[in-house]
């Protein structure tokens, strides 16, 4: 082999793992909640906020406080649910971030936000962030968030 061709052949290489390390890298989709439940917050009992592929985001409504969130897969029912806090605003209305953006972002002094997390088909993260006051039983039981890596 010539030496351009053994360049070549580097290049190449060096590529095609750049790529592959793209596609292996996991999405997180943060989602503002508190826009997607919208005036539904004044009624009691379950709301769909949000559908994702095959997966449907349900939250529970009590006397103007979210209750929980409830993910159901079309095919395989009910989907675990992480409850997680953080003090930086996550979600964007309208908006979805990659995670690089939202985690550079300054914290939102004095305001806790709430999500609820769960992993899609393809090792997705999905959050959907409501203010702390939006939830009856506050951060009860919440996590510190950190990235699905």
């Amino acid at each position: 082999m010539t030496r351009s061709q053994l360049f070549l052949g580097s290049i190449l290489a060096i590529v095609a793992l750049a790529f592959a390390g793209t596609a292996l890298a996991k999405a997180h989709e943060h989602k503002n909640g508190e826009e997607l439940l919208g005036n539904q917050i004044k009624v009691n009992g379950p709301h769909v906020i949000d559908k994702h592929g095959k997966y449907t985001a349900t939250a529970q409504v009590s006397n103007g406080k979210i209750t929980g969130v409830a993910v159901k897969h079309a095919d395989k029912g009910d989907v675990a649910v992480k409850k997680v806090k953080t003090n930086k605003k996550m979600a964007q209305a309208d908006v979805i971030h990659p995670v690089a953006y939202t985690l550079a972002q300054a914290q939102d002094l004095g305001t806790t936000y709430i999500g609820y997390s769960y992993i899609d088909d393809y090792g997705n993260e999905v959050v959907y962030w409501f203010p702390y006051e939006m939830i009856l039983d506050g951060a009860t039981g919440a996590i510190d968030y950190v990235p699905v890596a």
